[in-house]
């Protein structure tokens, strides 16, 4: 008797602590690359709204949906696609490491190759991201458009209080007509809080707080035998997320610090990101 109720609670806890790795894995920053993968057989289903302001009345919006699939604890593949997008005044950027800010179809494979506890309750992680790009249009800002092949990495601690995650990554487009998209390198830090009043336990409200920043390289448009624009930039701001059972939500906004614009492309005063997502299992 005494071994059944031991293997029944030890299934019950087992469980518990599963479905909250569900429900808080995967998510972390809004902008920035961070390392949680899904469990072995989660969903996630995540809709994102992003905005750019910028000088002028310059304004580029985005509306797109991503499915993630965890394949094992370590492994998962997502896709996104858009849903709606508008203006092309600012010069080419990309918001969200791990969601593409074109309209384009993007699939990701993330693998978390190192994973140890630190202390109690915190952990080390890393995971290295690597994926592809298909464009829905002809042309971008007058440069024929191509599809891109992407890799990128995280690497991070978290803990019950404090997160820290480092991550950078690089997008390269292929050839079209003589012409190319200018590839993208992508660099961001993130730091994390949740004060000491929301570390409860499982099944309530988990909000934490974050700082990020990115740092986005961009080469110059091809078109022929002639480089034209590039730009570097590095935003920075609040960010938060708010995780409950089956739903995160999660937005925040990025100022710039420091930004070179495209010759002809508008300055941007701000990054605005919201993200909300819906984990699920398919029995």
């Amino acid at each position: 008797m005494s071994s059944n109720i031991v293997r029944s609670a030890a299934s019950g806890l087992l469980i518990a602590v599963l479905s909250s790795d569900l429900r808080a894995s995967g998510h972390g920053p809004v902008f920035g690359a961070a390392t949680p993968t899904l469990g072995r057989g989660g969903w996630s289903l995540d809709q994102a709204f992003t905005v750019r302001v910028g000088d002028d009345a310059a304004r580029e919006h985005m509306v797109k949906t991503m499915l993630t699939f965890g394949i094992t604890e370590n492994l998962q593949i997502s896709g996104s696609f858009p849903l709606s997008m508008g203006g092309d005044t600012l010069a080419n950027a990309r918001m969200m490491s791990l969601m593409s800010s074109d309209r384009e179809l993007e699939g990701l494979v993330g693998y978390r190759f190192q994973r140890r506890t630190v202390g109690i309750g915190a952990r080390q992680e890393s995971t290295v991201y690597v994926g592809g790009t298909v464009p829905f249009d002809a042309q971008r800002r007058g440069i024929t458009a191509g599809p891109s092949l992407q890799v990128g990495v995280a690497t991070g601690y978290a803990s019950r209080a404090h997160y820290v995650w480092v991550g950078g990554g690089l997008q390269h487009f292929a050839d079209r007509s003589g012409e190319r998209i200018g590839e993208s390198r992508l660099g961001t830090i993130v730091y994390g809080y949740r004060p000491p009043a929301l570390r409860t336990e499982s099944g309530r409200p988990d909000l934490r707080f974050f700082v990020e920043a990115t740092a986005e390289d961009r080469a110059p448009n091809r078109s022929g035998a002639v480089d034209a624009g590039g730009s570097r930039t590095v935003f920075l701001g609040p960010t938060s997320l708010l995780l409950y059972k089956a739903v995160a939500i999660e937005g925040g906004v990025l100022f710039p610090a420091y930004q070179r614009a495209d010759e002809g492309s508008a300055r941007e005063r701000l990054r605005v990101a919201v993200n909300v997502a819906y984990f699920f299992w398919l029995k």
